[in-house]
């Protein structure tokens, strides 16, 4: 009796908290999807870019947010050091994002997966690091906001 009740409880807590929680944030078309596998990257375009710069190597990479007009979608493309790993974020004016890890390898080529964002301001940041980030071997990189 006492964990059916417990369940109750977090069953009308979990409600109440689903209620106050705004309509824009819950998930879209194709967020948290590969855009290779999705067939979005066929009809895209890279929109915005920037440097992935290091304080101790200087320029280490590039990141790229990309547009699907197609499928209405940003993600973010990193091609940095084969050695390197990292994590590539993709956000969405609304405050819905995704974060990828990638670990060394692919050629230094890495992307992550896509967040719907028609109408809506969307950017990207990455990090990496080689030989375990120590003595400098990191670096980071943020592209400016595309709005479309």
């Amino acid at each position: 009796m006492k964990l059916r009740v417990a369940a109750t409880v977090m069953g009308a807590v979990a409600a109440v908290l689903l209620a106050g929680s705004p309509a824009s944030a819950q998930a879209k078309p194709y967020d948290h999807q590969d855009p290779a596998r999705s067939g979005c990257w066929n009809a895209a375009k890279v929109v915005r870019s920037a440097k992935i710069n290091s304080r101790a190597n200087g320029q280490v990479g590039t990141i790229r947010l990309w547009w699907s007009g197609r499928c209405k979608t940003n993600w973010i493309e990193v091609r940095t050091a084969t050695s390197a790993s990292g994590t590539i974020n993709v956000y969405a004016a609304d405050g819905r994002y995704d974060r990828f890890s990638f670990k060394k390898g692919n050629k230094g080529r890495h992307w992550g997966n896509m967040i719907w964002a028609n109408n809506m301001c969307a950017w990207g940041s990455a990090s990496v690091q080689w030989n375990g980030g120590r003595g400098g071997q990191n670096g980071s990189g943020t592209t400016s906001k595309a709005c479309g």
